[in-house]
């Protein structure tokens, strides 16, 4: 029965989670993945929403499913017989699994479902999504605080349960404190294009060059990470230090560049004139360093996310 339990545990959180999911993707907002974890779970959700109503439809999605799921096994309890394994069952997984899950993500702290609720309301009011998130993220380091206070103090009554309410408080409070520095990093970035950021001269290799050659001459003098490679005088791929470790040492000498480089084909590609913001969520998305920079089918640069940081450290010292 305990096995039982526990699937019927993170079967519960995976439904609150694809309640999440589902109208995120009615209002067209890409979801990447659902991790169930420690806490519970989370729905990765690919861009902000569009508006504020759908930003609260999609937070209160999660928690009207887990209310649905508790109401429907306190429905199952009253056909078992107390003390029934089942009945201890149904009624753990209503009160203390999914009752307690609704309760505690309408805590209105970002990111609980609680905070994105209270950042739609915020936004619908002011207008203001970046004013709101800040306002969200700032009740979610309150509330993280909160329960490190509440738990040590239960510690130093002899409770030794508090550590477990701090530690809940300590993974609040870094979640939004995260949350937090992603709406000042793209406040920052706000009507900047990847044009000022970017490195508008690529090294280029030809696409005969052995990786050994590569490695000496280009990598190990140059200290550079990734290359266009050329042939004639047209560009075909990019090498980066990742395609290169994933070539075995012995067979440097005999490999070239473009034997192990990365087609221009599927190389993921951005327009100069695209917001550094949506550049650097392209290339969160795609799981890549780097983007190459294109317009009318020619390379004009690359832009990677040491260009990103370093912009915003320019940015952030002319006070921008």
């Amino acid at each position: 029965m305990g096995a039982v339990t526990a699937i019927m545990l993170f079967v519960s959180v995976l439904l609150h989670e694809l309640g999440h999911s589902v109208v995120a993707l009615r209002y067209k907002v890409p979801v990447r993945s659902i991790t169930l974890f420690i806490f519970g779970g989370v729905a990765q959700i690919g861009a902000e929403p569009p508006s504020a109503i759908a930003e609260f439809l999609i937070a209160i999605a999660g928690p009207l499913v887990s209310l649905a799921l508790a109401a429907l096994f306190n429905a199952v309890q009253h056909l078992a017989t107390d003390g029934q394994p089942l009945w201890g069952l149904v009624k753990y997984l209503a009160y203390l699994n999914n009752l307690a899950l609704v309760l505690f993500n309408l805590i209105p702290g970002y990111p609980l479902d609680g905070g994105r609720v209270f950042r739609a309301i915020v936004w619908a009011i002011t207008h203001n999504m970046q004013r709101a998130t800040r306002m969200a993220t700032n009740m979610g380091r309150f509330f993280g605080f909160l329960f490190i206070f509440v738990g040590f103090l239960r510690v130093f009554r002899g409770d030794l349960g508090g550590l477990w309410i701090a530690f809940i408080g300590w993974f609040l409070h870094n979640a939004a404190s995260a949350q937090g520095y992603q709406v000042k990093f793209q406040t920052l970035l706000a009507g900047h294009t990847v044009s000022q950021a970017m490195s508008g001269h690529c090294a280029a290799v030809p696409a005969d060059l052995t990786l050994q050659q590569l490695v000496d001459e280009h990598i190990l003098s140059g200290g550079q990470r990734c290359f266009l490679v050329n042939r004639g005088a047209g560009t075909v791929g990019l090498m980066t230090l990742h395609r290169i470790k994933e070539v075995p040492r012995g067979e440097w000498p005999t490999t070239s560049a473009a034997q192990a480089m990365l087609p221009l084909e599927k190389l993921k590609r951005v327009s100069p004139d695209k917001e550094l913001w949506t550049a650097l969520q392209q290339m969160d998305r795609a799981g890549v360093n780097q983007l190459l920079v294109m317009t009318d089918g020619q390379v004009v640069g690359m832009l990677s996310r040491e260009d990103v940081i370093t912009y915003l450290s320019t940015l952030q010292e002319l006070g921008a």
